[in-house]
Formats: C-alpha cells, sequence, structure tokens
C-alpha cells in the first residue's frame, strides 16, 4: 500500500507542475504550435533518462525514489494524451507543417534529451 501512495503523490505533483508550465508558456506564446506540451515532453524525456540511469547505482536503495520520480512524477508530468490531441487538431485545422514539426520534433528530441540526461547521469 506505501507503494501506491508514493506513486500517487509524485503522480500528483507531476501532473499540477505539468498544468503550470503549460500555462506559462501559453501565456508566452500565441501560435498553433503547442509548445506547453512539447516543452513538458521533452524535459520530461530528460529527466526521466537522467532519473533511471542515476538511481541505478543505488540499486534497491533507491526504488521507492524512483518510483516517485520515474513512474509518479514524470509519468504524471509528461502527457502523451495531450501530445496525440493536439496532433489531431493540428490535422483537423489544415496545419499540416505545424503537425509534422510538431510530431518529428516531439520524437527527435525526445530522444536526445532522454540520451543526453543517460549522459549526464553516467557524468555525475
Amino acid at each position: 500500500m506505501r507503494i501506491l501512495f508514493i506513486i500517487f503523490f509524485g503522480g500528483g505533483l507531476g501532473s499540477l507542475l505539468r498544468y503550470l508550465v503549460n500555462r506559462w508558456v501559453s501565456g508566452l506564446a500565441t501560435t498553433v504550435f503547442p509548445y506547453g506540451t512539447f516543452l513538458v515532453n521533452i524535459t520530461g524525456c530528460f529527466l526521466i533518462g537522467f532519473l533511471v540511469f542515476f538511481t541505478e547505482r543505488f540499486g534497491s536503495n533507491a526504488l521507492n525514489w524512483r518510483l516517485f520520480l520515474v513512474t509518479g512524477f514524470c509519468g504524471g508530468y509528461t502527457t502523451f494524451s495531450s501530445f496525440s490531441f493536439e496532433n489531431i487538431q493540428l490535422m483537423t485545422n489544415h496545419h499540416i507543417f505545424t503537425l509534422l514539426l510538431y510530431t518529428l520534433g516531439s520524437i527527435a528530441l525526445g530522444f536526445a534529451a532522454t540520451y543526453m540526461g543517460i549522459v549526464l547521469a553516467r557524468n555525475i
């Protein structure tokens, strides 16, 4: 039961931060490109790459932290469902170039950010 609360609390914090970042970015940018979700997902990729690799060095001692940060926080922070919905909206509104830029940029930069997180964690 304790593990469920750890994940639940981390997920709640991640979701709250996602909302705040999305709201902040939306106030800065007034375009059809969904910068808020894009930033959340790329930074989430970096965090998960970093946290998974970084916590591995502590073995079973870091299990609770890994559940809290990776499964809970990163799971609540990043959002594939919003990414998918925003792509459907872009397609429906005939913003095909923005759709391609958002989709390909999210995938390419997501992989790169995850890798950079792993590299940084290895070098700490």
